[in-house]
Parts: structure tokens; C-alpha cells; sequence
């Protein structure tokens, strides 16, 4: 579903294109699990990214770094303007919350939802995503 083609654009940012846009969208997304309870840990962790991954390339996007604590889910990813970053987010939160409360019969006895409706986003503008990229990957061991 990925279209178009991606050329390196100003300071070696990669710049995207569909038939009608020429883009460079990166955005660094967080959210947290329901009364930020401390739940996105081993099994339930890995297999929430997985889905991450699967959810954001089947939905045409990119995904340039992504970590999570027991609390929070940290993302910076490229998306298509036409789609829209909060499409992105709600698959991704619908998608990964549903499975996991099948797969992880605990999170459902502690939750009524996995995740909060609020997320934090922001536009990678003038920081590059190259540093944003290390202030994701950095989180676990702040």
C-alpha cells in the first residue's frame, strides 16, 4: 500500500510522495494503558509491538522507532498526510488493544479498556528525526 516515491530532501530528510503530495511527515506519538497502570511488560510488551508493526505497515505508514515502559508507548512515525495521523493512531490503539485483551486474559480482569482515549502527538519540525529517533530509543533507560 506504500505509494510513490521517496527522494532525500532538505538536510537528508527523506521526503515522500503519493500521486498527489510530496510530504515529509514524522510524527512522535505517545500514549499510556488506562490509569497508567504499569501493564506493557515481557510477553504482553513484545507482543504489543508486533502488532505495532503490523498495524502501521498494513496501514501504509512508516515506522522509524518505537519503545515502550511499563507505562507508555513511545512512536515516531511517517504517515501520509491524506491519511492522517489520528487514523493511524486509532488503528493501532483499536487494533492492539482488542488483541491483546484476547490474547492476556489478566489485562481484561484489570482494565475495562486498554488504553486511555487521549494521546500526546507532535510534528518532528525543527528537530530532525534522526534526534527524535534517539530521544524515543533513550526513554527506557532515563
Amino acid at each position: 500500500m506504500r505509494l510513490g516515491r521517496i527522494m532525500l530532501g532538505m538536510a537528508g530528510a527523506t521526503v515522500r510522495s503519493n500521486a498527489n503530495v510530496t510530504f515529509r511527515c514524522a510524527y512522535h506519538v505517545v500514549w499510556c494503558p488506562k490509569y497508567r497502570r504499569k501493564v506493557l511488560t515481557g510477553d504482553i510488551e513484545q507482543r504489543l509491538k508486533e502488532l505495532i508493526r503490523e498495524v502501521v505497515a498494513y496501514k501504509g505508514a512508516w515506522l522509524i522507532e518505537m519503545e515502550t515502559m511499563p507505562d507508555q508507548v513511545h512512536l515516531l512515525v511517517e504517515v501520509d498526510p491524506q491519511f492522517g495521523i489520528h487514523r493511524l493512531v486509532r488503528a493501532v490503539k483499536g487494533h492492539t488493544s482488542r488483541l491483546l485483551r484476547q490474547e492476556f486474559p489478566s489485562l481484561r480482569s484489570r482494565l475495562p479498556t486498554l488504553w486511555t482515549n487521549s494521546y500526546f502527538v507532535a510534528t518532528v519540525g525543527r528537530a530532525t528525526p534522526e534526534v527524535v529517533k534517539q530521544y524515543v530509543a533513550e526513554q527506557k533507560t532515563r
